[in-house]
C-alpha cells in the first residue's frame, strides 16, 4: 500500500489535502472536509485509462478515467509523484 498527499501549497488543498492511497485491491482518493469528507475507490478492473498533466511551472494533476465513476482528477502533486502513481496502477492492472 502506498499513500500520497497533495501538497498543501498547491491550488484547493490548503487547509485539507487529498490524499490517494493505490493497494492491491484500486485506488483510494480522499478529499476530506471539515465536517467529513468524500472518499471514491476505484477497482483496478475499472481503470481504463491514466493521464497526468504535468505543467513547465507548478503542481501535476493525475487524471483517472474509469467506467462507472467518470474522470477522477486529483491536483497538487510533484511530477515524480503522479508518474510514480501511473506506474503503480499499470502494474496493478
Amino acid at each position: 500500500m502506498k499513500t500520497f498527499t497533495a501538497s498543501r501549497l498547491s491550488e484547493g488543498n490548503k487547509t485539507f489535502p487529498i490524499k490517494i492511497i493505490i493497494d492491491n485491491k484500486g485506488v483510494t482518493i480522499k478529499h476530506p472536509g471539515l465536517f467529513g469528507g468524500n472518499e471514491e475507490m476505484v477497482p483496478f478492473t475499472r481503470i481504463a485509462k491514466v493521464d497526468v498533466d504535468t505543467p513547465l511551472i507548478g503542481y501535476s494533476t493525475i487524471i483517472i478515467h474509469s467506467t462507472g465513476h467518470g474522470e477522477i482528477r486529483a491536483h497538487g502533486f510533484t511530477k515524480a509523484e503522479v508518474n510514480e502513481m501511473k506506474e503503480l496502477m499499470f502494474e496493478k492492472m
